[in-house]
């Protein structure tokens, strides 16, 4: 977030437009409506009591919904949400008395959490360092008869320093974790901030010394703020922005390991690139999905950073423990003038309801991201989440007052059973506003899915056809073509260019769910023609990948492969590490890196080698640090074994996770009758490569980090020209090219 803070920027918006209506300052077209409901009225609080971004203040529980809500002269309460009478209702148990605080609260079922620190807001152009001494603590309480009743030998002490946001979830050994970010030093020797965390004994009872998140770069801006997040069966996550790096980072940990041992966590960027990170963010996981996926909604920096409206300003990101990747679409765009953003799950109706603070419904113009006004609703399918355009309905909205902000709801998942609600506050009249509403069952049923293909065998390269045949209303289509290839169109066209057996499987959705169809698709072999005046013929190939961090790349022989032929190889790592090749390998790729660091990015290497006469059945490499890999290997007959390759070798790299394509250049073979070698690896572990035009691909990894490899025969000497592979979607990806020399 660079800008002022809030009330600052009110004034400053203020002076200019008296200037003169300077920048497009907003105005009131109209008198506004009122959306949701008033409640309850709050002075004596520090900062606005639901804030902050990615803080939860709601529970449903015992047929009812809950709140964490300041009580004048008093404090922070326990409220009731009765329906009946439309208001929210002091159960008068009081937690927290300070007026510094701010609080993230958990229901798990059976007890309730609320952590609550004392709040410094630091900011980029005028950091504050966090306070020592300020206490953040934890309250336990149990839930009987109605009533809540604080724990035995609570609170507990969680840290000992202020911060501007701490979120809270409680692990599978019951372990209760906190994270927050901490601003260091002062304005002499410059300001640091870090990322902590700490884990209590079970149920939160006693605390372990907070530590830095051991990962390798804890210290984003001083602006920035991280979130935690129970998900999976045993997995602890961490979202932290980091607008110096344009990143927002992940790190993970299984549940039972070390908690401060660097190997037991594992970081990635979720998102990257110029103008993707501020300090806002939102994230919630899947409580009833057993694949474990997290959905966080962020807001980037890009109105800071470009004057196109049409960027995104809100994105939603899901976390696919079985890809180890984020997707990413849409919310709301910079022109839509938008911040603050929280999302709800309704797994019963399969959507996600995004929320977010814009001005209010007669306000035009847009002085900054965030302007306070109202609060706004955008819904989309959880399995294929496109948002509609604009900012979407209005929920919540103060008509005599645009000055609403700071939405905030429950990290529990909600159906027709809970309804929905959220909370925000209209910090210039001190008043709590809400919105409730009965969600109840769509009407609508899962979709039955089902298609056609045609032809459903061939011979490589086969164009198979695929109609979709689906019943019950499907509004997104999701197809695996089983060979890396993938697409969300109704009725498809997809090119099997490699032989082998191929489950394609189409995955159709609505509002109710999803339900999947396969069918298998055979594919022979083609016959590669020997080029003219070559001799160099392609024999078979094998692959491998590591979905889970491996030290060791192994692969078969090729099957058929004999003493004299030539086998090339191709590894794609996670991260930075460096190989170790099997004696008899010589390097053609060695590191190529993507963003390749401790913490993010890949490697991709490659290599050939010369069939002996006792050869052994496989080949291992040995990585100099654990990481996620994919790899293959191919073996061609016909090659010099005494200078196997016969040009020099190019390669391309894009850094920026937006690529659709990516062009190797040139190469300049000295034989006639050589044969062009080539491929691709990704800092991803979702397939989808194309090769180049007249190139077959010979293999693709699937899971782990994705590599490919492809060739094509070049009958003259000279220059071969570029090769241009493309992808299912976007990338960071790296590419190499050379060519085989044939023998004499």
């Amino acid at each position: 977030m660079k800008r002022v803070s809030h009330w600052l920027s009110q004034s400053l918006v203020m002076a200019l437009f008296v200037a003169g209506g300077l920048l497009g300052i907003a105005s009131n077209a109209s008198a506004a409506s009122d959306y949701g409901s008033p409640s309850v009225s709050y002075t004596g609080v520090s900062n606005p009591p639901t804030s902050d971004k990615p803080q939860s203040k709601l529970w449903w529980n015992d047929g009812s919904w809950w709140a964490d809500m300041w009580t004048s002269g008093s404090g922070w309460h326990i409220y009731r949400l009765d329906l009946a009478s439309n208001s929210w209702v002091d159960t008068g148990v009081l937690n927290d008395s300070r007026a510094s605080t701010l609080a993230d609260v958990l229901w798990d079922g059976s007890k309730l959490y609320i952590a609550s620190h004392v709040v410094t807001v630091s900011g980029d152009s005028a950091p504050k360092p966090s306070v020592a001494g300020q206490p953040a603590k934890l309250y336990r309480y149990s839930y009987s008869g109605g009533k809540y009743i604080l724990d035995s030998g609570f609170p507990t002490t969680i840290a000992n320093n202020s911060s501007e946001s701490m979120t809270i979830d409680k692990d599978t050994t019951g372990a209760i974790w906190a994270t927050w970010t901490q601003v260091s030093s002062n304005s002499t020797g410059g300001y640091k901030n870090t990322v902590y965390v700490n884990n209590s004994a079970p149920g939160g009872t006693s605390w372990s010394t907070p530590f830095v998140l051991p990962v390798t770069n804890p210290n984003p801006a001083p602006d920035d703020i991280s979130a935690v997040v129970a998900f999976g069966s045993n997995k602890i996550g961490v979202l932290w922005s980091d607008q110096l790096a344009g990143a927002v980072h992940w790190a993970i940990r299984t549940d039972g390991t070390n908690p401060t041992a660097t190997s037991s966590w594992r970081s990635q960027d979720a998102i990257k690139g110029n103008g993707q990170a501020d300090d806002h963010m939102s994230i919630k996981t899947v409580q009833a999905d057993t694949s474990g996926r997290v959905f966080a909604a962020v807001k980037t920096s890009l109105n800071d950073t470009s004057s196109d409206k049409s960027l995104a300003q809100l994105k939603l990101l899901v976390f696919k423990p079985a890809t180890g990747s984020f997707t990413q679409s849409t919310i709301a765009t910079v022109g839509d003038c938008v911040s603050r953003p929280q999302i709800l799950l309704d797994t019963q109706n399969n959507t996600v309801h995004a929320f977010h603070t814009a001005p209010g419904t007669s306000v035009t113009g847009c002085p900054y991201s965030g302007y306070s006004g109202a609060i706004y609703e955008k819904t989309a399918p959880m399995d294929n989440p496109v948002f509609p355009s604009g900012r979407g309905t209005p929920v919540i909205q103060d008509g005599a007052s645009l000055n609403m902000n700071d939405v905030t709801t429950t990290k529990q998942s909600i159906n027709s059973t809970t309804g929905l609600v959220v909370l925000a506050s209209n910090n210039a009249t001190k008043r709590y506003w809400y919105s409730y509403r009965s969600l109840g069952s769509s009407g609508v049923t899962k979709p039955v899915a089902s298609f056609t293909a045609s032809p459903t065998s061939g011979q490589a390269p086969v164009d198979v056809a695929f109609k979709d045949t689906t019943t019950g209303a499907p509004t997104s289509w999701s197809w695996n073509f089983g060979d890396g290839g993938t697409s969300n169109v109704q009725n498809p066209t997809h090119t099997y260019s490699a032989a082998g057996s191929y489950t394609a499987t189409l995955t159709a959705a609505n509002s109710a769910g999803s339900t999947s169809a396969s069918t298998v698709i055979t594919v022979s072999g083609a016959t590669t023609p020997p080029p003219p005046s070559s001799g160099i013929t392609v024999g078979a190939a094998t692959t491998a990948s590591a979905t889970t961090a491996s030290s060791t790349v192994t692969l078969n022989k090729p099957a058929g492969a004999a003493a004299g032929d030539v086998l090339v190889a191709s590894i794609t790592a996670d991260l930075a590490p460096t190989a170790t090749a099997p004696a008899g390998w010589t390097a053609i790729v060695n590191g190529l890196g993507i963003n390749s660091s401790s913490s993010s990015g890949a490697k991709v290497f490659s290599y050939y080698h010369v069939v002996g006469t006792s050869d052994p059945g496989s080949y291992s490499w040995t990585l100099s640090t654990a990481v996620k890999w994919g790899a293959g290997v191919t073996a061609y007959r016909g090659v010099n074994n005494t200078t196997p390759l016969d040009s020099s070798v190019a390669t391309a790299v894009n850094t920026s996770y937006s690529a659709t394509s990516i062009t190797a250049p040139s190469i300049t073979t000295a034989s006639n009758g050589a044969m062009l070698i080539g491929g691709v690896g990704f800092d991803s572990g979702s397939p989808g490569a194309t090769p180049p035009s007249g190139w077959t691909e010979r293999w693709e990894a699937s899971g782990g980090q994705i590599g490919e490899a492809a060739d094509k025969p070049q009958a003259t000497a000279g220059a071969s020209g570029t090769a241009t592979w493309t992808f299912s979607t976007a990338k960071a990806v790296a590419v190499w090219q050379t060519a085989l020399k044939p023998a004499a």
